[in-house]
């Protein structure tokens, strides 16, 4: 996989909750040296990051209900429809894992389409905290998310039990087929990390080490490959 080729799927993440407005502005400056296909930053940063990408083709996560999904839906929603009124592209909400162990699938996916509704012009991604799901309730949740025309689903936060692995990757993508995409993230440190849950079939990649993950390569503006 060329340097190009890896660098167009992942998400520079910063989600630390001490991150200053110079970090999130590093972050931007990193995002458009490698090329990659978005940053991923707090509610409360988007509006910096919309102004150090200065119109940057590189589109602009954010994150509702982080980390913990434990809010109620309303809540989730009006964050999600401030930030993208703020600039964000793309909406990371956090599933309610209680409700997914409860299985109480008409909550499920009331939140879902409650989101939906809430940004219908943003890539909304659910992350479902694989970690804390059998491989039974994720797949029934990654379903639901289907149901309710969602973009993709994502495997965990980076701040639950686990991150990322291929099985979780696998997992989702049979549960979703081509009806949606997959995004990994938590735990994502190294390229051969990366190239795995790709090739298990995830879409994109979430991780806060982008440059080092494309370190082994030369800087895009001078890839050939």
């Amino acid at each position: 996989m060329s340097a190009r080729d890896l660098a167009s799927v992942i998400e520079h993440t910063l989600l630390a909750p001490d991150a200053t407005a110079a970090d999130v502005r590093t972050l931007c400056e990193e995002a458009l040296r490698h090329r990659f296909i978005a940053v991923c930053v707090a509610p409360a940063r988007v509006a910096v990051a919309r102004a150090a990408l200065g119109g940057a083709p590189v589109a602009l996560v954010t994150t509702a209900g982080f980390p913990h999904g434990t809010s109620t839906a309303d809540a989730k929603a009006f964050e999600a429809e401030r930030a993208h009124g703020l600039g964000a592209t793309d909406v990371d909400f956090v599933a309610h894992p209680g409700a997914i162990k409860d299985g109480d699938w008409a909550a499920v996916l009331a939140e879902f389409e409650v989101l939906r509704r809430a940004v219908p012009e943003a890539v909304l991604k659910v992350i479902l905290e694989t970690g804390l799901l059998t491989p039974g309730e994720a797949t029934r949740a990654a379903g639901f998310a289907v149901e309710a025309g969602l973009d993709f689903v994502k495997t965990s936060t980076g701040f639950g039990p686990r991150g990322a692995t291929v099985e979780d990757v696998r997992l989702l993508r049979a549960a979703v087929g081509t009806r949606c995409r997959v995004k990994a993230s938590g735990g994502i440190r190294t390229r051969e990390q990366a190239v795995a849950l790709l090739e298990a079939g995830a879409d994109r990649i979430g991780t806060s080490r982008g440059p080092e993950i494309v370190a082994p390569f030369p800087a895009a503006g001078a890839d050939r490959g």
